[in-house]
C-alpha cells in the first residue's frame, strides 16, 4: 500500500499562485509514478498532469501547460505541484495519486489521497 497526503489547497486571486504537495508513505514511492487529477462540482475528474518515477519524464494536460509544473523528491517522498496564473477554471478539488504505470486515465491509479480544495476567484 501507498498512502498519500495532499496539502497546501486554498484560496486565490486569479493571477495568483498555490504549490500543492503530496506526500506519500509506505511501499518505495520511488516506485510509482504520480498523476494530479482535479474534479469540479458537477463534472468528471480530469487529468492535470503526471510524473514518472525517476522524474524525468512529465505530462500535461493542455490546459495547465505552461502554467503548471510537477516534480517530485524521491529523498523526501513528495511530489509537488506548482500552479502558476491560475484562473477561475482551475477551481476543484486537487488530487495526486500513484501507480506503477504513468496514464493520463485515472482508473489505472490504485492510491489515491483525500485531495485538497483549491478555489480561484475572479
Amino acid at each position: 500500500q501507498v498512502q498519500l497526503v495532499e496539502s497546501g489547497g486554498g484560496l486565490v486571486q486569479a493571477g495568483g499562485s498555490l504549490r500543492l504537495s503530496c506526500a506519500a508513505s509506505g511501499r518505495t514511492f520511488s516506485n510509482y509514478a504520480v498523476g494530479w487529477f482535479r474534479q469540479a462540482p458537477g463534472k468528471d475528474r480530469e487529468f492535470v498532469a503526471l510524473i514518472n518515477w525517476s522524474g524525468s519524464t512529465t505530462l500535461y494536460a493542455d490546459s495547465v501547460k505552461g502554467r503548471f509544473t510537477i516534480s517530485r523528491d524521491n529523498a523526501k517522498n513528495t511530489v509537488t505541484l506548482q500552479m502558476n496564473s491560475l484562473k477561475p477554471e482551475d477551481t476543484a478539488v486537487y488530487s495526486c495519486a500513484a501507480s506503477a504505470t504513468g496514464t493520463r486515465s485515472d482508473y489505472m491509479y490504485p492510491f489515491w489521497g483525500q485531495g485538497t480544495q483549491v478555489t480561484v476567484s475572479s
